[in-house]
C-alpha cells in the first residue's frame, strides 16, 4: 500500500507542475526536451479456475498500479545527425507479477517483481539522416533503443500510453523481438525510403537469458535480424492505407519444447534443454486504413515457428488482431479518442504439450492445460482534460481462456490510465 501512495504522490506532483505551466514546450534550434508520465491503475475481478499453477493469473480479485516517467532529450550534432538520450523512471507492478496471460493486460508494466521505482537509461543512440531528394532518404541508427520504436508501427495500435493496453495489441503478439526485461536492446538500424516505399532492417543483441535484464551480441550464438517492407497507398479522397510485412530470425541459447517434453522426470523444464545457436523464425503482416481525420482501422497477423523457447517478448506463437479507432472530432471533442479491438492468440503444438505436462515459461504455467485460443476484447476512451496536457482513459478488457486454458476464466479487467506530456 505504501508504494502505491508514494507513486500517487509523485503523479500528483507532476500534474501540479503541468497545470501550473499550462503547455510547456522548451524547444530551441540546438536541442529539444520533452517529458511524459503515465500511470495505470488496473483491477481484475475474481474468476473461476479449476486449478492454478506457479505462473497462473491469480483467480482472486487483484489490483495493481504502474508508473513510467520519461525524459526525451534530442541534440543535433552536425548536418543530418541527432543524438538522443532518454532516461526513464519505472515503478509499480502488474497483477500476478505480469504473469498468467499471453496477451498481458498492461503494456506499461514489466516482468519485474520489485515494485520500487527505478531510474535507468531506456535509450541512448546516434541517428544519421541522408536526404537525397524529396522522394529518397536514408536513416541509420546505432545505440540502445527498442526495436518496436522502428518496426511494426501502427497509427492506432502501438502505444500503451495513449491507445490499447494489451500486449498483443500494442505489437505483433508472435514477434519475439530482442529486448531486455524493460523492452530495450543494443542494435544497428537502417531505413531506406523511396517514393511510397520503405525498407528497414536491424541487427541487434539478444538477452543473455530468457526475459533477462542484460543483452549480448554474438555473430553465431546470440543475435536477432529484423527486416520490414512498408508500402503507403494514397487514395483520391485523401484516405490512406499502410501495409507492412515483417520477417525476423532470432538466435539464442534457448530451450527446445520437444526435447523438454520427451526427456523429463516429474515436470518438464525448458531451461534444462538450452543450447547455443537455437533459432526462431517469424512473419508478421500489419495493415491500417485512415479515413480523413475521423477514424482508422487496423489489423495484424503474426506467426513464429514455436519450436524453441520464448525468449524476450511474450508466450504467443500465433496471433490475429483487428480494431477501429475513432477520433473525437466526430463528436466535437477534438482531442478525445476511443477504440475497440479484438485479439486471438495461440501456441504451437509443442508449446501446448509442454504446458499440458506442467511446464512453466516465464509468462504462463497453470500446472496443466485444456488448450483453447486466448481471446481478448478491449475498449477504451481517452478524455483530454481541458486546458492541460493530461488525458484520462478508462479501459475495459474481457479475456476468454486466460493463458490458453479453457479450465480458467473468463476474466474482466478494468483500468484507469493517467497520461501527461509536454
Amino acid at each position: 500500500m505504501l508504494k502505491e501512495i508514494l507513486l500517487l504522490v509523485f503523479i500528483l506532483h507532476i500534474s501540479a507542475l503541468i497545470f501550473a505551466q499550462d503547455t510547456i514546450k522548451e524547444e530551441k534550434e540546438s536541442y529539444s526536451l520533452h517529458y511524459q508520465t503515465t500511470s495505470i491503475y488496473q483491477y481484475h475481478s475474481a474468476f473461476k479456475a479449476q486449478y492454478s499453477g506457479a505462473n497462473s493469473l491469480q483467480n482472486i480479485a487483484e489490483k495493481a498500479l504502474s508508473l513510467t516517467s520519461t525524459l526525451f532529450f534530442d541534440m543535433p550534432l552536425w548536418k543530418g545527425a541527432l543524438m538522443t538520450i532518454n532516461p526513464e523512471l519505472a515503478g509499480g507492478e502488474g497483477v500476478s507479477q505480469a504473469k498468467g496471460l499471453g496477451g498481458f493486460a498492461n503494456g506499461e508494466t514489466f516482468r519485474i517483481g520489485n515494485a520500487k521505482p527505478v531510474v535507468y537509461m531506456a535509450r541512448m543512440l546516434l541517428e544519421q539522416n541522408f536526404d537525397f531528394d524529396a522522394n529518397h532518404s536514408l536513416k541509420m541508427v546505432f545505440g540502445k533503443f527498442g526495436l518496436a520504436d522502428y518496426f511494426d508501427g501502427n497509427s492506432f495500435s502501438h502505444d500503451a500510453r495513449s491507445q490499447f493496453l494489451n500486449w498483443s495489441l500494442m505489437d505483433m503478439g508472435a514477434w519475439d523481438y530482442a529486448a531486455n526485461t524493460r523492452g530495450y536492446t543494443d542494435a544497428l538500424y537502417t531505413n531506406y525510403q523511396f517514393n511510397n516505399w520503405q525498407i528497414r532492417a536491424a541487427w541487434s543483441a539478444q538477452p543473455t537469458k530468457a526475459n533477462g535484464p542484460n543483452v549480448a551480441f554474438n555473430v553465431k550464438k546470440s543475435n536477432a535480424i529484423n527486416i520490414e517492407v512498408e508500402r503507403q497507398i494514397n487514395f483520391k479522397n485523401n484516405d490512406q492505407a499502410v501495409i507492412r510485412l515483417l520477417g525476423f530470425r532470432n538466435v539464442a541459447a534457448a530451450g527446445n519444447y520437444n526435447q523438454a517434453n520427451a526427456n523429463f522426470v516429474g515436470i518438464p523444464d525448458i531451461t534444462s534443454t538450452r543450447a547455443n545457436g537455437r533459432t526462431k523464425y517469424g512473419l508478421g503482416l500489419n495493415a491500417e486504413y485512415v479515413h480523413k481525420d475521423l477514424w482508422g482501422a487496423f489489423s495484424r497477423l503474426s506467426y513464429n515457428d514455436g519450436k524453441n523457447e520464448t525468449w524476450a517478448f511474450t508466450e504467443i506463437d500465433q496471433s490475429a488482431t483487428a480494431g477501429i479507432n475513432l477520433k473525437g472530432k466526430m463528436w466535437q471533442r477534438e482531442n478525445d479518442g476511443a477504440g475497440i479491438a479484438f485479439a486471438s492468440n495461440g501456441l504451437s503444438a509443442a508449446h501446448q504439450r509442454y504446458q499440458q505436462l506442467g511446464g512453466n515459461g516465464f509468462m504462463i504455467g497453470d500446472g496443466n492445460l485444456n488448450y483453447g485460443t486466448e481471446k481478448i476484447v478491449e475498449a477504451f476512451y481517452s478524455f483530454s482534460v481541458p486546458k492541460s496536457n493530461i488525458t484520462l482513459s478508462p479501459d475495459y478488457q474481457f479475456i476468454v481462456n486466460p493463458g490458453y486454458n479453457k479450465d480458467r476464466g473468463p476474466v474482466n479487467f478494468f483500468s484507469m490510465r493517467f497520461h501527461a506530456q509536454f
